[in-house]
């Protein structure tokens, strides 16, 4: 940056400040902005990479759930061989599909539990962001207080014969850089971590809406067939198959008729 003062005579003289010399002169506080701000940058990089909506919502996988639920009949287990993979979307469907022919409260728990989970795993490395965003012009301000002091402090150690006011000048202006260079470091951040939490809501109210018509669907099919997971496939089997429960009195009848035949 540079800066011209013009004299009553005409002339012009350049004043300049050399970025690079301010960031030397912040002295030991610059460290740990700096190292702030690296790892700001390269959280920015991952939830850039993390957060893309293709990464969170696959397009095969919407594509076979939207067909799936425009059927007459939905068949969890195609559809289940359809979405195997890693991602929150393909999770969540896991989840509603797993509980198949439940009742639409379990099945609507299970799934909320799935999305907060996929939800704190997309905020996570977000936390990071945040941190800078507080740390960063707190460290600034520390340096920069610890400036002041220094200055002060060496002023006061001046003999008679100095320039007491130009020597504070500049111990202040040196101060004030770790000021600087902190909000340069929290300002990005803050707008980083702000954009990347409005993204995860905005994904995330799209999957539930897109869940929403498949825990239903799913729901209609309780006291018809349950869903089991064997091994790596899922498996349905209808009520009928299902092993009766035994009640307690059948249980105290059965209990009652071995003692008898004990006696």
């Amino acid at each position: 940056m540079q800066v011209w003062i013009i004299g009553q005579t005409g002339g012009a003289r350049q004043m300049g400040i050399d970025f690079f010399d301010l960031l030397v002169r912040g002295g030991i506080f610059m460290i740990p902005i700096g190292l702030m701000s690296l790892l700001v940058v390269t959280f920015v990089f991952d939830r850039w990479i993390g957060l893309r909506r293709g990464k969170l919502i696959p397009s095969k996988p919407l594509k076979s759930l939207r067909s799936g639920l425009q059927l007459e009949t939905l068949d969890p287990v195609e559809l289940y061989s359809q979405c195997r993979g890693n991602s929150a979307f393909e999770q969540i469907v896991q989840s509603a599909l797993l509980r198949a022919g439940r009742s639409y409260g379990e099945i609507q728990a299970a799934v909320g539990e799935t999305v907060q989970r996929q939800v704190d795993r997309a905020y996570a490395n977000v936390r990071w962001l945040n941190l800078g965003a507080g740390i960063a012009p707190l460290l600034g301000l520390l340096g920069t207080v610890w400036g002041l002091i220094r200055a002060f402090h060496d002023t006061t150690k001046l003999t008679a014969g100095q320039n007491r006011a130009d020597f504070l000048a500049v111990g202040i202006y040196e101060a004030l850089v770790t000021t600087l260079a902190g909000l340069m470091v929290a300002i990005p951040a803050a707008v980083a971590s702000h954009y990347f939490e409005g993204r995860i809501g905005r994904i995330f109210r799209d999957i539930e809406e897109q869940i929403g018509v498949l825990v239903r669907r799913l729901g209609g099919l309780e006291g018809k067939i349950r869903t089991e997971l064997i091994g790596q496939e899922l498996k349905t089997r209808p009520i009928s198959n299902l092993p009766p429960p035994i009640s307690a009195d059948s249980s105290d009848r059965s209990q009652t008729s071995n003692r008898m035949h004990d006696l």
